[in-house]
Order: structure tokens, then sequence, then C-alpha cells
């Protein structure tokens, strides 16, 4: 039904079975909202968070529900911010966009312009709001930092009003939404910070030994944009680097492939492989992500270990094992440890690999082993509270 000055207001319940309030990507936690509303303003966001704590229901705030253990759902009300998308404003170098949009919306609006934000989440097809609210780290993050740092002003809801905040208004705010989850308030809007976009890139594979010399490449490769994965092999694991540089340049050494292509390409790179999950059904399925930020002189031992106590049944046939060295800058709701190595099991419960059950206890055992070494977890992540 219609809700107060427009916003669409629902009940919970059976009904929004497999709707977007009651389950996430991760597929694995399951709440049934006792309201979702679908504010049409950020006036109307403000009216919902409101009326929820005046009847002592939490408000958490929903993109594309992205989380992979239940961080996006709630049993109060859930804020679909779908309504809330749009680029409001470019200008030279910076844009002003609702907390809805979409990275790929966003681009879309800047590449023709010949800009971009300076760091790009690998999945386009999240939105402002919700990366904000986790970090939202890319590949260039060990030049920019992650996605919430290389913000200039953010509207929020906040105890129920809407407040401008930035570096040097209500910073307080700021900082406390930015890697917050929507538990500290409800980003509404975002005024982001852009860069001259490149016209073509020359993305280099360079095969590595293992962990420490991943990290090794990724550290010295004087790269724009650098990635890591750890894939399934006839011997084993192999251990990969992507080195892309921007406009001119030489392939790093060690390269064994490089491909030229243009920059909205290799930004939208992600989509023949989720369009092929999709097709396989593994999209659907669920994802224990497992996710952390380990402290640099620790992380190649406890990777390469990690690695080696794994088959490729453990990660699932749509997973992903992802080691990035980066830099996060000065964003205190992450916590991330010194010179921080992002390492990521993403994995897909697929038929015939490990259950969800094998996947999440292994995720909190990576956890656990993380947390020995001064690591941290990476909030949208899937790990069971401790046992015992």
């Amino acid at each position: 039904m219609g809700g107060r000055d427009g916003a669409d207001v629902t009940g919970g319940g059976d009904h929004q079975r497999g709707g977007i309030a009651l389950r996430d990507f991760g597929g694995i936690v399951e709440r049934s909202p006792a309201r979702v509303v679908r504010p049409a303003s950020a006036r109307e966001a403000a009216e919902a968070v409101r009326e929820a704590a005046a009847h002592g229901l939490e408000t958490v705030p929903r993109g594309l529900g992205h989380s992979t253990y239940g961080q996006s759902l709630t049993a109060g009300v859930s804020l679909d911010l779908g309504a809330l998308a749009g680029v409001h404003e470019v200008g030279p170098d910076r844009a002003v966009v609702g907390a809805g949009t979409t990275w790929r919306a966003v681009l879309a609006a800047t590449l023709p312009l010949g800009l971009t934000p300076p760091v790009l989440t690998d999945h386009l097809d999240v939105t402002v709001g919700g990366t904000i609210s986790a970090g939202g780290l890319g590949g260039a993050s060990h030049r920019y930092g992650t996605q919430a740092e290389n913000l200039l002003a953010l509207e929020v809801v906040t105890d129920g009003e809407l407040v401008t905040c930035s570096p040097d208004v209500r910073p307080d705010v700021f900082d406390a939404v930015r890697g917050g989850l929507g538990r500290h308030g409800v980003i509404t809007a975002a005024t982001l910070r852009l860069v001259p976009a490149p016209g073509r890139v020359l993305s280099c594979t360079i095969p590595c030994r293992d962990a420490a010399d991943l990290l090794r490449v990724q550290r010295e490769t004087p790269a724009d944009h650098i990635s890591g994965q750890v894939k399934p092999s006839e011997d084993g694991w192999a251990y990969e680097a992507k080195a892309v540089l921007y406009g001119q340049g030489e392939p790093p050494p060690g390269t064994a492939e490089a491909e030229e292509l243009s920059y909205a390409d290799f930004a939208d790179r992600m989509r023949p492989d989720v369009e092929e999950l999709i097709a396989l059904g593994e999209w659907a399925r669920p994802h224990p992500w497992g996710i952390v930020l380990l402290p640099g002189p620790a992380a190649a031992a406890l990777i390469g270990s990690t690695v080696a106590g794994m088959t490729a049944a453990d990660l699932g046939l749509g997973g992903v094992i992802v080691v990035k060295a980066l830099r996060v800058g000065r964003v205190p709701m992450l916590r991330a440890p010194d010179d921080p190595v992002l390492f990521g099991v993403l994995r897909t419960a697929s038929p015939g690999c490990a259950s969800v059950a094998e996947m999440l206890a292994a995720n909190r055992l990576l956890l656990d082993r993380a947390e020995a070494v001064g690591g941290v977890r990476y909030a949208v992540d899937a790990v069971p509270p401790p046992t015992g």
C-alpha cells in the first residue's frame, strides 16, 4: 500500500519470501521484516527511520543485498533504497549520486565526460551506498584506498534527521557511516571524487610461485590496478597476479599474457563471467564467503597454509580465491591492520562440493586464524559466531 508522502510501505511475512527483504546474495540467512519501506526521497527515508524508532524497531538500509550472511536483512524495518538512485550532477572532479545508484550507472554518466571514480568494485551491479557502508575495496585500492576514502561529502539520515557531512562538516557522522554497515546512519546520497579516465588499458597476467611471490609482484609492480587470484590447477593451486597499466606502458617483467582493451570494457570485465554463472545456476546458489584483512608480514604464510589445506570442492564451481595488497587510508570503522592484505575465499555451495555448513565452519576457522595474527574480518562475509 502507499505510505505517507508517497513512500511505499508493505508488511513483512511469508509473502515476501523470495523477495528483496528476506534473502541476500549469500542465500544462507533468512529474515522476514516487519515492514519494507521504499522511500522516494531522503526526507521520506528520515521519516521511516523516525517511525521505526518510535515503534522500537531497528531500521536496516538495503541496496541490492549483496551481503553474504544476512547483514542487509532485518526483522524490523527494511529500508529499500532502490528509488534513491540516479546521478544528479557531474562536474570536473565530482559526481553527486543517490545511494541506490549502481556503479554501472555512475560510469555511464561519467565516462562520456572522460571521468571515473578512482576506485571501482570488480562487479559494477552493486550500489554506491552499499559499498561505501562496507568500505568498498577494488583493484586500485593500493593507490587510492577504499571507495569510502574517496568521498567529498555524504547525505545521511542519523537519529531520524537528514544531515550533510564531510571531512570538515560533522566529521563524526562522516567517519561513523563509512564502513559502518548502516548501523550508525543511512546514507541517502554521496558526492564522489572523480579523476580522468584512461582511454585504453593494458591488462597483464603474471604467474607466481606462491603467496609470497604473488604479494611481492603486487607490491613491486608499478601498476594502476592490481589484483591476484589462486586457481585450481592440475598440480593443485596456481597463483596469478593481474597488473593493469593505464595509457602507454610496457608489460612488467614476468608477464605471460597481455591484453589491450578499452577502460569501459575493463571496468565491466566481470559481466561475461556473471552471465555464465547465472546461466549455470551458480549465481543463485548460497555464497558462504570468507573475507579477512591480514597484516602484511603474516599474510603470505596464512594464505599459503589455508590454500594448501583446501581442494576445489571446498571452493565450489563458481568460487574464487582473491588476494590483494592494498591501502585502506583513514576509514576508522574498518579498523584494518597495518600494510593490509585482502584474502577472500569466495565460496559457492555447488552440488557435489562442500556443504554450506562445512564452508561456514572453514570460514570460522579462517577468521580465528586471521585474528590470531592481528587480522580482522571484512564484515560482508559469512562467518557464524564462535561456539562455546
